[in-house]
């Protein structure tokens, strides 16, 4: 019969059984998360990150990667997701796009497909299409608030002002107290000219997450451009 461990036994053995150093695949799915993490706050709500060389590097490695994912299953439709959005994240919009729409060839209400066509649509300045694909996505998933968000947007490229407020009012009562979200309605508010009511948003964002800088940034720039338009009244 074996004799029972003391605790430092266990809490020794459990150290000889974890690992000390990542290996590839783990790093990779460690950079997979950190980049969905990203796109979440950043893409989901129209902002753009500005790669680093270490980055890319990592970016390069996930999707050589992910290449061999697909082309070792290439049914598997997540990996060609991944695959895609990773074209995305280095500029080959044309491939990414090729990625999601075999997606959607095989699977018409799949969500992430359709979400990551519509950035990249955005990216691309393809307001009608992305406009059709983040429509997609409320579709399929009408309580998600980030297809809601999306089509906001694209719905504010497109000057189409009162669909956006509403779309975007949709997404914050499915997701109050975004400050992106509020951010988005400000911008609105901005592109239609009325700066006292977007500078109103803006500072409602803030109070939500005061080290917003996107909101700073539009704050600031309403406020000079009130005291300049006051300057100028006198």
């Amino acid at each position: 019969m074996e004799a029972e461990r003391t605790p430092e036994q266990v809490e020794e053995k459990s150290a000889r059984k974890t690992p000390k150093t990542f290996t590839k695949f783990q790093s990779i799915l460690l950079l997979l998360l950190t980049l969905v993490v990203t796109s979440g706050a950043g893409y989901t709500l129209g902002h753009f990150y500005f790669w680093n060389d270490l980055d890319m590097k990592r970016v390069n490695e996930q999707l050589d990667y992910y290449k061999e994912k697909v082309r070792l299953d290439p049914a598997n439709l997540e990996n060609r997701i991944v695959l895609g959005y990773t074209y995305f994240l280095k500029g080959q919009n044309e491939k990414a796009i090729r990625e999601f729409d075999y997606v959607i060839e095989q699977d018409d209400n799949y969500y992430d497909a359709y979400y990551n066509l519509g950035l990249v649509f955005l990216d691309e300045k393809r307001y009608n299409e992305a406009l059709s694909a983040f429509d997609k996505t409320i579709q399929i998933a009408p309580k998600d608030f980030k297809g809601h968000v999306q089509l906001g947007i694209t719905y504010r490229q497109l000057d189409m002002y009162e669909e956006a407020t509403e779309t975007l009012s949709k997404a914050n009562e499915l997701n109050p107290a975004n400050s992106d979200i509020i951010y988005q309605i400000g911008l609105v508010a901005e592109d239609q000219g009325e700066y006292q009511t977007a500078i109103d948003i803006y500072k409602e964002a803030l109070q939500y997450d005061p080290l917003y800088e996107d909101a700073v940034v539009a704050l600031d720039r309403l406020e000079k451009f009130d005291t300049v338009a006051e300057g100028e009244g006198e």
